[in-house]
């Protein structure tokens, strides 16, 4: 597949490949004509990618983590770094959960023109 297609299947613009390709996260092979050409599995190695930056992993760890992705295996201090990690996401989910609550009292009441505000406070 072309770098267009790719960019296109997976939701993300050219720059962001060339960004995985340089960072080590993606590969491609080049015809004699210097034009890149991805496998056919790009585009869901690349929705991964986009996963476990959007998790807020930096490229350091997600260059560690997909080798593990495709063999299956992982060495026992990645696999504590991907338990602190997913620790810190479930803190985060709580913390948004917390959030999305109190704006849900907020729409209520706001909602309810004859509500007292001042508790919110």
């Amino acid at each position: 597949m072309r770098i267009g297609q790719v960019a296109e299947k997976a939701g993300v613009s050219v720059r962001a490949l060339r960004y995985y390709e340089e960072q080590n996260l993606l590969s491609a092979e080049r015809s004699p004509g210097g034009q890149r050409h991805y496998p056919d599995t790009a585009v869901g190695r690349v929705q991964l990618i986009q996963q476990l930056y959007a998790a807020g992993l930096p490229s350091r760890m997600v260059r560690e983590v997909l080798p593990c992705v495709d063999t299956g295996e992982a060495p026992p201090a990645l696999l504590d770094q991907l338990v602190a990690e997913r620790l810190r996401i479930d803190q985060r989910i709580t913390d948004l959960l917390a959030v999305r609550n109190r704006l849900d009292d907020v729409i209520a009441i706001t909602r309810d023109t004859d509500a007292d505000c001042s508790h919110m406070e």
